[in-house]
């Protein structure tokens, strides 16, 4: 791994060698996630506090700030324990009063003397008629004034750590700040008309006005577009390597294809053909695919995966399909083994309850390369598992899996091709963010013959009407799932709980209609349930959002979604997918509790007016946020100081193209600007990106 430029070093020494950091404070700084010079140079003013100076307070708007010069006049110590310490002062117009609690006498009088000239400046009130300062944030003599910014930054800051503390920090930390060789293309600086890294740290940590706050002023965008170019670069860099990396020319002659595209009651939709196209070209060349499949809930992704499968077996490989539940990985296999039969083709399933000898016949199977399409869960990871020539590895659910499941099962083979599946869509600049290193394919067309889903909220306080519309239904031969937000009753959680639902409607609607699934019953329970559902057997299905994803079952036209409040926009449009997979009219309720917030009636009503997943997702992520949106913990998003996803789109896209190019002239960042952008890596700890270069 390069070494850190020596450029740098004073960025990255302790956070103490800054003024007035000493090890107690740089334990408070800790808690901003603070721990070097580096860090506080990207931590920029939050807002900021005009300080100029007025000749008179008496015209300024009550409450505010305001900084004048005064006249010291007469103190006031207070009269009993507990009162405050009052000092009268005059400015050019008026009097008010500085108002000071548990302050040293001593030390007012000297900082205060009566009858000389001083500038205070702080929050102005009026209390019992009367304008005073309590606990002014300056006091200047007027010979000091210009240590005061006309225009304050204000940081963020946390319990113990002031403003003053920071202030002075950031100040320290922007006066030891090198001049770095610039890594932005010259044409874009100038186009852009941004300022060098070294400039736009200085003014951002020195506004002179609330507009170089903003988001968009030149120098907060610069630093953005380094952070996000950083990361861009970092995704680049693992893509080519991916890139780079030799797979097979895996090239089928599209007999089994044809023969299953035969047997099919419907034709392929374009997006499905073009994505089919994009797969089967990335199979053909010598260097490994890694490509997501991107597809709005019932889009049609499985027939996509069947036909990438088939392409390696028409070219004599085996394909493993890894789902994150058994639930999930049963239903793939339901749903691919009746398409693959008119080919003739062995396809299996392997999950955590295969055993004993069943289980060492498969795997003898496997590894003779009589199973061509092996399904399964996190079973197919195991050491025994071994495949006679895996060329194709299909991951479903990308966001439940990490990025070390995947290459731990494309370790399985040599260097096989990756195609990774989801149902979540993601908004343009999230998948860029997170999937940047992958190639994408997008499903945005529906099959023909799935129906509308009729949306319709309803208050908590016509559950029974709800109830009595489903018994009606059930009566009809419909079949129904109520979603509940929590498994059991919750000392902390709000909300319904699925528990008690399933008791209230075994007794309203028949306990022989009623079923239960939620992720704490044992997985044989789970799926015995599940299999009477889409068997017929269970009319009504009580579920907690473990039926989420991918369960397939057509006859299921109603979809009751009870505390609708509590579910996040992308959730309820999984939710809602799982009706209107059959020829049938479907609806669904989405129960809440009123009130409802500014927040959840906006999702609501988004539900209501579209099912469009993808304007669905971008509205998801302007509620809610990037980090929120994909779960900070597993979203794989880099944390950013300065860039903001959701409203820096188009500046992240900016960097992907910049990024690129730069790859594609210099992959091995050997130029000036390669050499400049080795040191941002360094500088913002893309340690990724660095281990790739290597050395150098």
């Amino acid at each position: 791994m390069s070494p850190r430029p020596e450029i740098l070093f004073p960025l990255f020494s302790d956070l103490t060698s800054l003024d007035g950091v000493g090890p107690k404070t740089a334990k408070l700084f800790e808690r901003l996630d603070i721990t070097k010079p580096a860090d506080l140079l990207l931590t920029l003013p939050a807002s900021g506090i005009d300080r100029r100076l007025r000749p008179t307070i008496r015209d300024l708007p009550v409450p505010g700030i305001a900084t004048v010069e005064v006249e010291v006049g007469l103190h006031q110590p207070p009269a009993a324990k507990g009162r405050p310490y009052r000092v009268f002062v005059r400015d050019a117009a008026t009097e008010f009063q500085l108002v000071f609690f548990h302050p040293r006498e001593d030390w007012l009088r000297r900082t205060l003397p009566a009858g000389q000239r001083r500038i205070v400046s702080g929050r102005v009130e009026i209390f019992d008629g009367l304008a005073q300062m309590v606990h002014p944030d300056h006091i200047l003599r007027p010979d000091e004034a210009g240590e005061m910014p006309e225009f304050e930054p204000v940081y963020p800051l946390t319990q113990g750590l002031t403003l003053r503390t920071m202030t002075r920090a950031a100040r320290s930390a922007v006066a030891r700040t090198p001049d770095l060789p610039e890594w932005i293309e010259p044409g874009l600086l100038r186009r852009e008309g941004w300022p060098s890294w070294h400039d736009a740290v200085r003014a951002a940590h020195a506004p002179t006005s609330a507009a170089d706050i903003e988001p968009d002023a030149p120098a907060r965008i610069r630093l953005a577009y380094d952070e996000l170019l950083s990361h861009q670069v970092t995704l680049a860099l693992a893509r080519a390597k991916v890139r780079r990396a030799k797979g097979f020319e895996t090239v089928g002659d599209g007999h089994l294809r044809a023969q299953v595209l035969a047997a099919l009651p419907y034709a392929p939709t374009a997006a499905q053909t073009r994505a089919v196209a994009e797969i089967t070209s990335d199979m053909a060349a010598p260097l490994r695919m890694n490509r997501l499949l991107q597809g709005d809930v019932g889009a049609g992704k499985t027939l996509v995966a069947l036909l990438a499968m088939l392409a390696c077996a028409e070219a004599g490989g085996q394909s493993a399909m890894m789902a994150p539940t058994e639930i999930l990985a049963r239903q793939h296999l339901a749903s691919l083994a009746p398409l693959v039969e008119p080919a003739g083709l062995r396809i299996e399933l392997l999950t955590g309850r295969d055993k004993g000898s069943e289980r060492a016949a498969k795997l003898a199977a496997l590894a003779a390369g009589e199973i061509r399409i092996l399904v399964g869960t996190h079973a197919l990871f195991q050491a025994d598992v071994v495949f006679s020539d895996l060329r194709l590895v299909i991951v479903d659910e990308q966001h439940r899996f990490g990025v070390r499941q995947r290459m731990e099962l494309g370790a399985k083979g040599r260097a096989p091709d990756i195609l990774v599946m989801t149902a979540t869509p993601i908004p343009r600049s999230l998948t860029l963010a997170q999937y940047g290193d992958m190639d994408l394919s997008i499903l945005d067309e529906k099959p023909p013959g799935r129906q509308p889903v009729e949306t319709a909220l309803v208050s908590a306080g016509r559950t029974g009407e709800v109830i009595e519309h489903l018994r009606k239904a059930l009566a009809e031969g419909h079949q129904a799932y109520w979603v509940c937000p929590l498994v059991g009753e919750s000392e902390t959680a709000e909300g319904p709980a699925a528990e008690e639902r399933f008791e209230s409607l075994k007794l309203a609607l028949g306990a022989e209609h009623v079923g239960l699934v939620h992720g704490q019953l044992p997985p044989s329970e789970k799926d015995a349930a599940m299999a009477a559902f889409a068997d017929g057997g269970i009319r009504l299905l009580v579920a907690t959002t473990a039926i989420e994803v991918g369960v397939n079952v057509p006859n299921a036209t109603i979809m009751v979604i009870e505390g609708a409040q509590a579910f996040g926009l992308s959730q309820l449009h999984q939710l809602r997918g799982r009706v209107g997979r059959g020829s049938g009219k479907s609806t669904c309720l989405l129960l809440y509790d009123p009130p409802l917030g500014e927040t959840a009636r906006a999702r609501l009503e988004t539900m209501r007016r579209t099912e469009d997943g993808f304007e669905i997702a971008e509205e998801d992520l302007r509620l809610r946020g990037a980090g929120d949106l994909l779960g900070v913990q597993q979203s794989g998003l880099p944390k950013f100081r300065v860039a903001d996803l959701e409203r820096q789109a188009g500046l992240l896209a900016l960097a992907r193209d910049d990024a690129r190019l730069l790859l594609d002239q210099d992959p091995d960042l050997i130029s000036s600007r390669g050499q400049a952008m080795r040191i941002l890596l360094h500088l913002l700890e893309r340690e990724k990106a660095i281990r790739m270069l290597g050395v150098g």
